[in-house]
């Protein structure tokens, strides 16, 4: 993918990309599986995100606090604060190898997990998710892997839909000789 998903009207001017509209956070279906997709390449795209959350999330927020924060939440007690506060690039990505996929998740302060993935099923339904999937989708070997996935703050699936949530990082904000 050379820019974000598509199935989120949006502007891209440079390095900045402005949501059109307010992104479903609700958890009730396709449109947050797609309003996590599109915040998770902007991010491994190195992309500022300007966007509003719409809708009471039905799951764990703070799964997606290693994505940009939106501008604006429907109620101030509805987690911005949070989100902000735990927001830091590169807390949660992912590389690919031959057969495998490693991830470093920093999510939760002072913790540094990095999980390999090597189980051909593991990693067929980490890639699969990439794209968001609805659960009926998956045959019983995916919905293992997804429980599994699941278990390890992964994937988000909410609402009949799936998706994997670490961004393969393409673009980091400094140059590599400066860290």
């Amino acid at each position: 993918m050379t820019g974000p998903a598509a199935t989120v009207p949006h502007r891209r001017t440079g390095q900045r990309v402005e949501a059109a509209g307010p992104l479903d956070l609700s958890g009730s279906g396709r449109g947050t599986a797609e309003a996590v997709r599109f915040l998770r390449e902007c991010q491994g795209l190195g992309l500022r995100v300007d966007w509003r959350a719409a809708g009471t999330p039905s799951y764990d927020l703070a799964l997606l606090h290693h994505l940009p924060p939106p501008t604006a939440f429907p109620s101030p007690a509805s987690g911005q604060a949070g989100w902000r506060a735990a927001y830091g690039h590169g807390i949660l990505y992912h590389r690919r190898g031959p057969d495998f996929v490693t991830v470093l998740d920093r999510r939760e302060r002072g913790t540094a997990v990095r999980l390999t993935l090597d189980h051909p099923a593991l990693v067929g339904t980490f890639l699969r998710l990439l794209e968001p999937t609805p659960l009926d989708a998956l045959d019983p070997v995916g919905r293992e892997a997804l429980g599994l996935l699941g278990d390890e703050r992964l994937v988000l699936a909410a609402g009949g839909w799936a998706v994997s949530l670490p961004p393969r990082i393409r673009r980091w904000p400094v140059p590599c000789t400066a860290i």
